[in-house]
């Protein structure tokens, strides 16, 4: 069995095993991270060899850390993540190479039709009938995205939100609302299968996945990080927020879709989002303008090449096929739209 894991902020670790009479046997680490003495590494071997295959991670990386030389020291690697290399061996996860990945991204769409889009495409690639896929929005109107279990009246002021010409939708995922308006951020959904993020924790699973757009910012300049549970921060402040869905029908999938702030307008969102003192200080800070960091004044870049670079990196690491949403996908998400993501009873599902 083969796992691999890279270490959010780190590198990437190789795990190659098999099991016997339900414990872990032939066990093998490797990877591009550095750790001394020399030694350490066998030492995590025999940590691993024989240990039940149902341990979790926790147990797995304690049976590493008891084992490891005095003044061992790991650069770009954890005990961990080790373990949860095993735990994807064990559960036979696919790797992100090992699909055609597929680009849509299409001319500015409703607000509504994204949180439609967004449904029907993972349900696709939960089905097995689309490979998995990267989505680049284009917002049609601004608007304001509660979560999914957010309540509309505490996040939402209506007049604010008249005033402003803003549409409110309701997505699948939880979390927090999201103020967006057409030019002023990037947004974009990854619909995977679930074996993609098979043997690593829900938060984890947040990480793993944002991993390849911290990349793509590196390659522009920006040093950013995930910042759990579902933040990319960087020294100067929050630049994006992510939310994920999972699909059990089929072979299971995963919904993972991010909004990045290219360039906020702060005044107007704090009229139309009810932005309490408790949450501004959970992000440490005192007003609503500091809470996010707009990509536009980090990068000195265009919107346009930021997500240009940001597909070309993506293209670059895994491979990227230039798609389209299909007439029958379409069909079924304008269906939604109707039936289900302008209605009073989804959007107001949380009065």
């Amino acid at each position: 069995m083969h796992g691999e894991y890279k270490v959010p902020g780190g590198k990437l670790v190789v795990v190659d095993l098999d099991t016997e009479d339900g414990v872990l046997r032939g066990v093998r680490v490797a990877g591009d991270f550095f750790l001394e003495p020399d030694e350490a590494l066998h030492a995590i071997d025999r940590a691993l060899e024989g240990a039940p295959a149902g341990t979790d991670t926790a147990g797995l990386a304690a049976r590493i850390d008891a084992a490891l030389p005095a003044g061992t020291t790991m650069l770009g690697l954890t005990s961990e993540g080790v373990a949860v290399a095993v735990r994807r061996a064990l559960a036979q996860a696919t790797e992100w190479r090992d699909y055609d990945w597929r680009l849509i991204h299409e001319p500015p769409q409703s607000p509504a039709l994204h949180m439609a889009l967004d449904e029907v495409i993972t349900a696709e690639v939960a089905a097995g009938r689309r490979p998995p896929t990267l989505r680049v929005w284009e917002w049609g109107a601004p608007a304001v995205v509660i979560g999914s279990f957010q309540s509309l009246r505490n996040e939402v002021d209506p007049e604010g939100a008249r005033r402003h010409g803003i549409t409110v939708v309701r997505r699948v995922s939880g979390g927090g609302a999201m103020f967006v308006e057409p030019g002023n951020t990037i947004t974009y959904s990854l619909s995977v299968p679930e074996s993609l993020v098979k043997g690593l924790s829900f938060a984890d699973s947040y990480a793993y996945l944002d991993d390849w757009v911290l990349g793509a910012l590196g390659e522009m300049g920006v040093r950013a990080w995930y910042q759990p549970l579902n933040d990319i921060a960087t020294d100067v402040g929050k630049i994006a927020g992510a939310a994920q869905k999972r699909v059990v029908e089929g072979q299971g999938g995963v919904l993972h879709h991010v909004t990045m702030a290219y360039d906020i307008d702060a005044d107007k969102m704090t009229e139309v989002l009810r932005i309490g003192r408790e949450k501004l200080s959970d992000k440490g800070t005192r007003s609503a303008k500091k809470r996010v960091d707009p990509l536009r004044r980090q990068t000195g870049l265009p919107r346009e090449t930021v997500i240009s670079r940001m597909i070309g990196s993506f293209r670059n690491r895994y491979g990227l096929t230039d798609d389209r949403i299909t007439p029958e996908e379409m069909e079924r998400a304008q269906e939604l739209v109707r039936t289900k993501f302008t209605t009073p009873e989804w959007i107001t599902r949380v009065p």
